[in-house]
């Protein structure tokens, strides 16, 4: 069965995200922080990661450059609410398979 990781301090969004990905047959895990998400991935990588940027202590830029430093080739899609065009080129330059703007 295929893993995903859901990185949101927003229980909300991550109740909404896991509830669909779940009914489509994938294993949810869920992070509230960069420095939990680390753990996770450490105990073995997920086969995709949707990473908010708006987190508590270490942001989403921050994990994203540390997951790909670490050579991490999972791919991550941000999905946030900062929807600024320089947050999206950074997105990118640091290794984000794409970028997504929660409504």
């Amino acid at each position: 069965m295929q893993r995903v990781l859901i990185v949101d301090d927003e229980p909300a969004i991550v109740a909404a995200v896991r509830e669909r990905l779940e009914r489509d047959g994938l294993a949810v895990l869920a992070a509230e922080s960069g420095e939990r998400a680390l753990a996770i991935v450490a105990e073995g990588p997920p086969d995709l990661i949707l990473l908010d940027v708006g987190l508590p202590g270490m942001d989403g830029f921050e994990l994203l450059r540390r997951l790909r430093a670490d050579g991490l080739g999972t791919p991550v899609l941000l999905l946030t609410a900062r929807g600024d065009e320089n947050d999206r080129v950074v997105g990118i330059e640091l290794g984000a398979d794409d970028y997504v703007v929660k409504p």
